[in-house]
């Protein structure tokens, strides 16, 4: 049986909320809890509920199981992407794809 390693997940909330570039204080906010609350969940020292949990995953757009157990890291980052793309304004949306493109073709082995 799996556990649940609350310092790891805490972890990996943290970087996804810096990755969407939210503050503590903004997550907590839209979760509607305290700063403290948030900074105990990310370090490890506290759970929480499984509808705080559902809230999370939508705001940071991550799987459940990424968040619990660290499973699926490769659709959390696609869901990060994604999450980004959305929040682009209509009329940027496909500067967001260029530069992207434009990315990836730098770095790959052609």
């Amino acid at each position: 049986m799996r556990s649940i390693n609350y310092k790891l997940m805490g972890e990996r909330i943290r970087r996804q909320r810096e990755l969407l570039g939210l503050t503590r204080e903004q997550l907590a906010e839209k979760l509607e809890v305290s700063t403290k609350f948030c900074s105990d969940i990310e370090l490890g020292v506290k759970g929480m509920s499984l509808s705080t949990l559902v809230k999370m995953s939508d705001i940071l757009c991550m799987n459940i199981d990424y968040i619990l157990l660290g499973e699926q890291e490769d659709k959390a980052e696609l869901d990060t992407l994604i999450s980004l793309y959305r929040r682009c304004p209509s009329k940027h949306k496909m500067n967001f794809i260029t530069i992207i493109r434009a990315f990836t073709d730098s770095v790959s082995d052609k």
